[in-house]
């Protein structure tokens, strides 16, 4: 099994999605757009980073690359494919993920802790732990605050597509602990399929003992 992470220009997490995953035992391939999806992939991921400069919209430019239909094709035939921070943004902006995600309400750029409750925990992201556990990774964006329609919200929040939402130490979900202003404190959402995530937090950078911790090991073992 092999993990394509899709490398556009101004990708920057590339390189820590490969090693998080390569420690976590699970072949990964740093592909770059315009080389097209490998015929053997058998997961993958959109990583973080600046595709583009951000220019337009965070996302917006990668998300019309040719390798993106390739990814949606992926994705319907029920292969499992994450999007992380700018992966999350170009998950929106194609059409994987409904809503959009757009500048903090800090209006800065944020780097720093955050704590994640587990929302739904029957996918392959997040099986390795248990609805309600409180995780901790870091998040490092300056559009990662999630909107969508009242109706629409409801409609993911019903039907248990919301992965993670932010919390406080002890799981609260309140304000204080939201720390981009995104509806509902989502920080993650399934699309139409279990099998495919977005999530705006990074898991990767949650994997390595000596570097940020393991919190994030079991969001990545939805590939293995």
């Amino acid at each position: 099994m092999t993990v394509a992470i899709v490398q556009f220009g101004g990708s920057n997490c590339d390189r820590d999605a490969e090693r998080a995953l390569s420690h976590l035992g699970i072949d990964a391939e740093l592909v770059w757009h315009e080389d097209g999806l490998p015929a053997d992939a058998t997961g993958v991921m959109l990583p973080g980073g600046f595709s583009y400069g951000d220019y337009l919209r965070a996302g917006a430019i990668a998300a019309n690359s040719p390798v993106v239909d390739e990814v949606r094709e992926a994705a319907e035939s029920g292969i499992p494919v994450l999007g992380v921070c700018n992966g999350a943004q170009i998950g929106c902006e194609s059409g994987l993920i409904p809503g959009a995600f757009t500048t903090n309400r800090s209006a800065r750029f944020q780097c720093e802790g955050v704590h994640l409750r587990v929302e739904n925990a029957d996918t392959p992201w997040t099986a390795a732990y248990d609805k309600g556990e409180v995780i901790e990774v870091p998040i490092a964006h300056g559009e990662g605050r999630f909107e969508i329609s009242d109706g629409d919200y409801d409609e993911l929040d019903s039907a248990e597509r919301v992965l993670f939402r932010y919390c406080d130490a002890a799981g609260n979900v309140t304000e204080d602990a939201n720390p981009n202003g995104s509806k509902g404190n989502v920080a993650g959402i399934l699309g139409e399929s279990d099998t495919v995530a977005v999530m705006m937090p990074h898991p990767e950078r949650a994997t390595l003992p000596d570097v940020g911790g393991t919190d994030g090991d079991g969001v990545l073992c939805g590939f293995a």
